[in-house]
């Protein structure tokens, strides 16, 4: 296995499995107390008490997790990092500067996961150059 699908492989697991522990977790609060870090400014603007936003977060971040882990990481890895992000801008509402920061980085991660994914249905598609073809049959071949 190369390294590059060694990485590959890591922030896979990484950004599916966290996510879908983590979004478990917002419905027990068995690792941490998740409404402490709803922005006042957010849970004042929800349409539903802060603990429903919550678990509803938790589905979100379950299902990102899951599409992460699935045949469909490019569009999981994506939401990861959206995600990630509007965690993010939350935490600097409430002036959470150093959880925002890693949570900033951490989409940074997810997007460069969303890149890397990509790359290999890119590069399947792509015509070979001329070197690595083929030589051509029949006639043509006399004259090549």
């Amino acid at each position: 296995m190369r390294n590059e699908d060694r990485a590959r492989l890591a922030l896979k697991l990484g950004y599916g499995l966290v996510p879908i522990v983590a979004g478990a977790d917002k419905f027990s609060n068995l690792l941490v107390d998740w409404e402490k870090y709803l922005s006042p400014q957010v849970e004042r603007a929800l349409p539903v008490p802060g603990r429903t936003f919550m678990k509803l977060v938790g589905l979100v971040e379950m299902v990102a997790g899951g599409l992460v882990l699935s045949r469909r990481t490019r569009f999981g890895a994506w939401l990861v990092a959206g995600w990630l992000g509007a965690i993010a801008a939350n935490l600097v509402l409430d002036r959470d500067w150093d959880i925002a920061a890693r949570d900033a980085l951490l989409a940074v991660g997810a997007a460069a996961l969303a890149l890397m994914s990509g790359r290999e249905k890119i590069r399947a598609s792509l015509p070979r150059p001329v070197a690595q073809r083929a030589p051509p049959e029949g006639m043509a071949a006399v004259f090549h």
